[in-house]
């Protein structure tokens, strides 16, 4: 029940804050931890298709495993304390892990520039939300990529967290957002990660 209520205190803080760029975020923590075991699991196994696919799944379980146990032993650790520790630091990380507020300021981003300052800017707001190459977009196209983005985000920074901290708490909310995260930054095929 606590993990309920914790979840929804957190909706209204991302409703009512977002991410400030100040506040540190430990999806960049994740993102940091996907970095530096990239980096290290490259030296240690050897350049082969099975050596790097076996460092894919070391990747895979290191950074899942690390995330969702440090999210879990906070949280243990501070209801173990008190329900008046633990729910309140239970509701910021479920804040954390939504991105409801920030999805909709940045994609607001794009329809002021377009709206106010034309093409040039529209391009320029929405090359900060998607990963494409967004120099030879028309209106229509800058358009379409930001409602793209506004539909997958929501998917991935709002319904899926919220889904998993609904059924396990903020911890399974840490561990969608480090798989996705992970996603992001090395679920590509193209040469390197092929």
């Amino acid at each position: 029940m606590f993990h309920i209520a914790a979840l929804a205190f957190g909706f209204l803080i991302d409703h009512l804050l977002g991410d400030p760029p100040w506040l540190p975020h430990p999806i960049r923590a994740i993102g940091r931890l996907i970095e530096v075991s990239e980096r290290l699991l490259r030296r240690i196994f050897p350049a082969t298709k099975a050596g790097l696919r076996a460092a894919g799944v070391v990747l895979v379980v290191l950074v899942a495993g690390a995330s969702t146990a440090v999210a879990a032993a906070l949280l243990w650790a501070c209801y173990r304390i008190s329900l008046w520790v633990g729910f309140p630091v239970e509701a910021i990380l479920c804040y954390l892990m939504i991105a409801a507020r920030s999805l909709d300021m940045e994609s607001m981003k794009v329809y002021d520039a377009l709206e106010h300052d034309g093409l040039d800017a529209g391009r320029a707001a929405v090359a900060m939300i998607v990963g494409r190459d967004t120099d030879s977009l028309d209106e229509e196209g800058v358009v379409k990529a930001t409602v793209e983005t506004i539909a997958e985000n929501t998917s991935d920074g709002v319904v899926a967290p919220v889904l998993f901290m609904a059924v396990g708490g903020a911890a399974a909310g840490v561990f969608y957002k480090a798989v996705t995260t992970m996603d992001s930054m090395v679920g590509y095929k193209h040469d390197r990660y092929r």
